[in-house]
């Protein structure tokens, strides 16, 4: 993936962006434990940052993905992955399968909005029984006339208690697990649907986060995006952009760590020296910057398999289950050498230590991940996910 002016001007933009209107303000939504949604992507959609690769026709610049994954890349300078993590639903995992497969009239009522910042959306997909095995989803939405009712609840949602939309993810039929799913456009202002309280998590603190639940939820079947039953299908392709977000996320906080690490390891001092002069501190930081630059290549590569139309399932997996084992080894590591100030909640490294711990769960664990690169080796049955 080579780099050009074009993807510069969107990295530097994205970097003021953050520096101005996100990082200042990150101590105070931690503490909140949710972030102005709707003013902050308004902001966002005026610059042009919510819809990058998504059709000129509907706000997009319709760049292809490398420049989104810019953008991605430079979210992980925030000083809290719980807001990054939130822009990410809005552009790698809630809006992909309505920009690829929607109807004009979904675009334009939905797409185009989310793009411009004037709504927010959350991807709904996970269940209580139901979290990296997306087959065994039991949401429903069941034929009624012109309209699907639906009856369920989602679990672990992001961005559910400020949401304008959800993409959901329901069985539309009794059919095989793998062809009887459906995903649909659900507004949150629909009779029948309700949230838990935020939960308390253990990072991503200011991301605000909740269960839904819908109770005969009527939704005209127009608001289905694509054909019906294609909905796991959609959902496993949603997966990609969203694997290359987490992956692309997490290579500038886990360099931050490195480098906060650096600056406070460099001032403490412990027997008449700082700890940065032991050769075990800085050998070892010199081993996770490079795990990290690995990573990248890795990330780079499969986005420039990616926009040439090439399958990269295999390399996708591979990135996200390495961000996920980066994330705990470079915080952890990183952690130890601050000592009992890594300790206290509000340094950086214990932040990033909360908030990266997310990264092997999320968008299908670990296992999951080693499942995928297994089978695409050879090596394991084919398994779903």
């Amino acid at each position: 993936m080579i780099l050009t002016d074009e993807h510069r001007a969107i990295r530097d933009t994205t970097a003021q962006f953050i520096a101005k209107e996100i990082n200042p303000y990150c101590d105070e939504w931690e503490a909140a434990g949710i972030f102005p949604a709707h003013l902050l992507f308004k902001k966002m959609g005026d610059l042009g940052l919510l819809g990058i690769s998504k059709p000129t026709a509907y706000g997009g610049m319709g760049l292809d993905y490398s420049y989104q994954t810019v953008f991605s890349e430079e979210l992980g300078s925030i000083r809290s992955a719980g807001v990054g993590m939130a822009i990410g639903v809005q552009t790698d995992m809630a809006t992909p399968a309505l920009a690829n497969h929607g109807s004009k009239e979904l675009l334009s009522e939905f797409l185009q909005p989310a793009i411009a910042g004037d709504k927010v959306c959350s991807i709904a997909v996970s269940e209580t029984t139901a979290g990296s095995d997306v087959a065994a989803i039991k949401t429903s939405a069941r034929k009624d006339g012109e309209d699907y009712r639906i009856n369920g609840s989602k679990m672990w949602i992001t961005n559910s208690t400020q949401a304008d939309f959800l993409c959901l993810l329901a069985n539309t039929s009794d059919g095989a697990v793998h062809s009887n799913k459906s995903l649909i456009i659900v507004p949150t202002d629909l009779e029948g649907i309700s949230f838990s309280e935020r939960f308390n998590k253990l990072g991503m603190r200011s991301s605000d986060t909740a269960q839904v639940f819908f109770d005969n939820v009527r939704v005209p079947q127009r608001y289905r995006i694509g054909v019906e039953g294609q909905g796991f299908r959609y959902q496993m392709e949603q997966f990609q952009e969203e694997r290359i977000y987490a992956a692309a996320s997490s290579l500038k906080m886990l360099e931050y760590v490195i480098q906060d690490t650096i600056e406070y390891t460099r001032q403490r001092k412990a027997f008449g020296r700082s700890i940065l002069d032991n050769q075990v501190v800085h050998f070892r930081l010199a081993e996770l910057q490079t795990e990290l630059t690995l990573l990248r290549a890795l990330v780079y590569e499969a986005v420039e398999g990616y926009i040439n139309g090439e399958d990269v399932t295999l390399k996708a997996s591979m990135a996200k289950l390495k961000a996920g084992r980066l994330s705990r080894e470079v915080t952890d590591s990183c952690l130890q050498y601050w000592g009992g100030m890594g300790y206290m909640w509000d340094s950086s490294v214990s932040r990033a230590f909360r908030d990266g711990r997310l990264a092997s769960i999320g968008g299908g664990a670990d296992e999951i991940m080693l499942g995928i690169i297994a089978q695409k080796m050879g090596i394991s049955p084919a398994r779903s996910g």
